[in-house]
């Protein structure tokens, strides 16, 4: 009867742990990571009688965790992916929104100023028309800066973010450090702590949603953590720590460093995976991209709207002026440079734009050994021919081309030699679009007129006739007095040759060629003649019609009463559709883009780009619905399983109960035969 008794004390025993283990599962059925538990049980040792072996009950061998390391690492992967592209996700979709927008973006602004432009062009001695130009020029500069302010405030907040997240990924690390000391001493007893290991998986998932972790097993049931390329946040119950600060090339831009002890290493590239890796892809991506792509294309606004307006006259007969900030004013080229925080030298060198029409939207960093320069294109890895690589005296002027000789539209200007192993981070279009603004006040300062004039002489007998002149070669700038030096100059027809004759002698300082320029009567004729005036070259081109008569003349000379003429106008109404960005310098002629253009490639590779993020993102957030719901179909509670093992257990115990009750019935039974 002692065996008997002690048998339903047995199954007493482990109906009881399994009615708890169940109970335990039920109340946990909404803890995050919780995995269901199960109390194992075997019969305990028989005992050998003359009939043979007699059981001896049962006994509790184990609560097993309910695990699956493969399913719970892709539950684990599939977090860090997700929460890596909704990130990115995030940011992106402010983006193209704010591109993209109809009142947001730049083209409205675009369209606006040239039409201005266009309408003052038709009636240039219209003031409140040249007013209007002024106005929308203004506009246009404001909208620029406002875009870049609005993408720029994504750089302020992804430094916000990186902050705290770090701050959070270190708080992870050290509770899952402790988790794993913990794991490691209750281990030693040969069993398994299964709520620690929840805990410690739970914890691990979190993190995995800020960074992406690689997870390595070790022996003694503690998890070793990596992150980047190998460096261990992680080793048993040591924790390590991630923290940001300032570029050591860009102090704007905050870096992500790996400390272990005393030591430091930024690891900012070598991050991938989680709400980080996301932020850090979108920075290098998309942002800085973004912030150079509107540099670029307000230097470029900028640079040939002044330009255009330095070829002609304004209403008084003198020079245009700019219309915007002259892009290589003193004030703008230093912040193009950005000087290295290692360096051991003090030299702040400039940047200056070359061609603003073949500027790249990438970065540039340059090195110097001591004796040469190298430099190096971020966007694509490129090495860069820099010229001269070893400038033997200062100030020098280093130009830059890639390898297939294609020059990058900007030099640096060092003052003095920088000290050996001194960096630099060169910028060329980044702070463009927030540093471009209109500096002309005043509408009859506008040039709309050109610098040059031809007319028949009024007397000529045949009916010839001479179109404008235009000056086909950039000046730099337009020097009036070289103009006047050669007004005006009379072109005589001889019907002997069939050529206009520039007169001789030339006033003094001032040559012509060709001297004479061949014609064919009754046919269009392309005149094409380059005058040289003091310190002025003019490629000049206009064309010849009609039959002139022998002796008949016609002059060219300055445009000194231009106030009607609009030619110059016109030609930067006609710069928006003219190809001024991205131009490629072996290929000017056919390459490049408009400004409308220019943007609308941004606008379009942003909108791609959402387009993408969106597709990734409901394709890893289906992955990790999947690998979730592949993980709780096995780990997680089932309520109506455990249910139905409450009423399991519960008879198990009265059923053991009654063993008793049978065993305590027959002791009294025998007891009672000796009273």
């Amino acid at each position: 009867m002692a065996d008997l008794l002690n048998i339903g004390l047995s199954g007493l025993s482990v109906s009881k742990t399994s009615l708890a283990v169940t109970g335990h599962n039920i109340t946990n059925v909404n803890t995050p990571g919780f995995s269901r538990q199960d109390a194992v049980q075997a019969t305990n040792a028989p005992q050998f009688s003359g009939a043979g072996y007699i059981g001896s009950g049962t006994t509790l061998t184990d609560i097993r965790r309910t695990y699956n390391e493969f399913l719970t690492a892709e539950v684990r992967n599939t977090t860090a992916l997700n929460s890596d592209v909704q990130a990115y996700k995030s940011q992106i979709d402010q983006l193209d929104a704010l591109l993209a927008g109809s009142t947001t973006g730049l083209t409205p602004a675009l369209q606006k100023f040239f039409k201005s432009v266009q309408t003052a062009a038709e009636d240039p001695a219209n003031i409140p028309a040249r007013q209007l130009v002024l106005s929308e020029g203004q506009g246009l500069a404001r909208r620029f800066n406002t875009v870049y302010d609005r993408v720029n405030e994504q750089n302020g907040f992804i430094n916000t973010q990186m902050t705290v997240i770090t701050d959070q990924v270190n708080r992870l690390a050290t509770s899952i450090a402790g988790y794993n000391d913990a794991i490691a001493i209750a281990s030693a007893n040969g069993q398994q702590p299964n709520d620690l290991l929840d805990a410690r998986e739970e914890a691990i998932r979190k993190l995995s949603t800020y960074v992406g972790v690689t997870v390595v097993p070790q022996d003694d049931n503690t998890l070793n953590l990596f992150v980047g390329s190998g460096q261990p946040l992680v080793v048993g119950s040591l924790a390590s720590r991630l923290e940001t600060s300032q570029g050591v090339a860009d102090p704007t831009r905050l870096e992500v460093d790996f400390v272990s002890g005393n030591s430091r290493q930024t690891i900012t590239s070598l991050l991938t995976g989680g709400e980080l890796g996301g932020l850090i892809r979108y920075r290098a991506e998309t942002l800085d991209t973004t912030l150079n792509s509107l540099g670029r294309l307000a230097l470029a606004v900028g640079d040939q709207v002044n330009t255009q307006l330095g070829q002609g006259l304004d209403l008084k007969g003198q020079v245009g002026a700019k219309l915007y900030t002259d892009i290589n004013d003193p004030s703008l080229t230093a912040l193009r440079v950005r000087v290295f925080s290692t360096n051991t030298g003090t030299v702040q060198p400039t940047l200056n734009i070359t061609n603003s029409s073949v500027l790249t939207t990438s970065d540039y960093r340059v090195e110097y050994d001591g004796v040469n320069y190298s430099a190096r294109r971020l966007s694509d890895g490129a090495v860069m021919t820099v010229t001269p690589p070893a400038p033997g005296v200062y100030p020098a002027t280093l130009s830059f081309a890639d390898a297939g000789g294609k020059d990058q539209g900007f030099s640096l200007a060092v003052s003095t030699a920088p000290n050996a192993n001194d960096k630099f981070l060169l910028q060329p279009t980044r702070r463009g679009a927030t540093s471009i603004s209109a500096v002309l006040d005043q509408p009859d300062q506008l040039a709309f007129a050109a610098p040059l004039r031809a007319q028949a002489n009024l007397q000529n007998r045949g009916n010839g006739l001479i179109a404008q002149p235009t000056i086909t070669n950039t000046q730099s700038p337009l020097v009036p007095a070289n103009l006047q030096a050669f007004s005006p100059l009379t072109l005589t027809y001889n019907a002997t040759t069939g050529n206009l004759q520039f007169p001789a002698p030339l006033p003094a300082g001032v040559t012509v060629a060709p001297a004479s320029l061949a014609i064919i009567p009754g046919q269009n004729n392309a005149l094409s003649y380059t005058i040289t005036s003091g310190t002025s070259t003019f490629n000049i081109t206009q064309t010849f019609s009609g039959r002139p008569q022998d002796g008949d003349t016609f002059t060219l000379g300055f445009n000194a009463s231009g106030v009607s003429d609009n030619r110059n106008g016109l030609k930067l109404a006609n710069l928006q559709s003219k190809a001024t960005v991205g131009v490629d310098p072996s290929f000017p002629a056919s390459s490049g883009v408009n400004f409308s253009d220019g943007y609308g490639d941004l606008v379009g590779r942003v909108g791609s780009l959402t387009a993408q993020a969106r597709q990734d993102s409901d394709a890893t957030s289906t992955i990790l619905k999947q690998a979730t719901n592949n993980r709780d179909s096995l780990a997680a509670v089932n309520l109506d399983e455990e249910a139905a093992n409450l009423i399991k257990f519960e008879q198990y115990y009265n059923a053991s109960a009654q063993i008793i009750q049978v065993a305590r019935s027959l002791f009294d039974t025998l007891i009672s035969t000796f009273r």
